[in-house]
């Protein structure tokens, strides 16, 4: 981690600025490990050191796991496919005030704290709170989104302060980021939503729980249906269909973040048909946080699209026309990289759904079914 404290008022070349010597920032971006920002998100040291991620635990029976680590992920999917309980968990305040404490010794002089819908887990209170005894000042965003949709708000954040933004700009950024995204996602069933109180309007879908495989999306930061399929098969069409109908709908270049748990080649496959079909996209695969696939439960494929950044390339993008992915050998000629990041944290239970972002449902999508 490089010691900010120790440079103040000293100058450095960032490859943003184009070798250009530019001050350091004054801007530091916490988050939550909901934002699933990948290990190698960032082209540059100097991006990577702006952010800090506090972990939101799950918790598993009697024992507390936290975000990342391969024990965790074998434990949840057991306990998904069994039917265990299965909670997650906000962050305390403690851990926020430790991350705002620890920022600003280390010479910066604002915190942009960039969070998952304040509609589906109290972190953004309990940042809040946290602000209040901040010795910086602190701004709390809510993006009312999660996954990578709130992973790209936190890299526009960490790119406005690193060429110089203030803490309003940086904020802005994450915000404009977050409302651009459109996400959408399948999850086999819904029963894992509703354990999780989480599932909104898709509550009039339970008479047909088990007949239906919904597609959902996130708007205005709470779970929404927009169609019931009758089969997996046919739901998996369907979510590439919708994700190609939107591509088709944006002008300029983009970005694509392809999520699963527990169904890795699904989603091989739909990024791969992304891929085909708009070879210029910048194309991520990676796991869904263990805290937000507590929710969604076994089998999630989500997938978040977004107007590309203006600089370098998206969080662990590989080059045009191939995928960014979490761990393992390369698959249908895509190139793989590592998956989710860094973590850190602890609070109270019955956070967080499994979903990402926040889309432009149109209302005669919703509650639609497709044979």
């Amino acid at each position: 981690m490089m010691d900010w404290a120790a440079l103040r008022g000293r100058w450095f070349r960032s490859r943003e600025s184009g070798g250009e010597p530019v001050l350091r920032p004054r801007v530091a971006v916490v988050t939550d490990s909901s934002c699933s920002l990948p290990e190698q998100w960032a082209e540059s040291p100097q991006l990577a050191s702006l952010v800090r991620v506090v972990s939101m635990p799950v918790m598993i029976g009697d024992q507390i796991y936290g975000e990342g680590t391969d024990k965790m992920i074998g434990a949840l999917a057991l306990a998904l496919a069994q039917g265990q309980e299965v909670r997650t968990s906000r962050p305390a305040p403690g851990a926020f005030e430790a991350v705002y404490a620890e920022l600003a010794a280390a010479g910066f002089e604002a915190v942009v704290s960039v969070h998952l819908s304040s509609k589906l887990s109290g972190t953004v209170d309990s940042a809040r709170l946290a602000a209040r005894s901040a010795s910086i000042p602190v701004q709390v965003v809510d993006t009312a989104s999660v996954a990578m949709g709130l992973g790209y708000a936190v890299e526009a954040a960490a790119r406005a302060a690193l060429d110089g933004a203030g803490a309003d700009d940086a904020a802005a950024a994450a915000r404009a980021s977050a409302d651009a995204a459109h996400i959408l996602f399948y999850v086999p069933s819904l029963d894992q939503l509703r354990r999780g109180g989480r599932i909104g309007a898709a509550a009039g879908w339970f008479g047909t729980l088990f007949a239906v495989k919904p597609i959902l999306a996130i708007q205005d930061g709470l779970v929404v249906p927009l169609e019931r399929v009758r089969t997996a098969p046919k739901a998996l069409a369907r979510l590439q269909e919708l994700s190609r109908e939107e591509l088709a709908r944006r002008t300029g270049p983009v970005r694509v973040a392809v999520h699963h748990f527990g169904n890795e080649a699904e989603a091989e496959r739909l990024a791969s048909a992304v891929i085909r079909e708009v070879p210029e996209a910048q194309v991520l695969l990676c796991p869904l946080p263990a805290v937000l696939a507590a929710h969604a439960g076994l089998g999630v494929l989500a997938v978040a699209i977004a107007p590309s950044t203006s600089t370098g390339r998206a969080p662990g993008a590989a080059d045009t026309g191939s995928v960014a992915a979490a761990g393992g050998s390369p698959a249908g000629g895509a190139e793989k990289k590592r998956g989710p990041g860094p973590a850190g944290g602890a609070g109270e239970a019955g956070d967080v759904p499994g979903t990402v972002g926040r889309p432009a449902a149109r209302p005669g999508d919703l509650d639609r079914d497709i044979d």
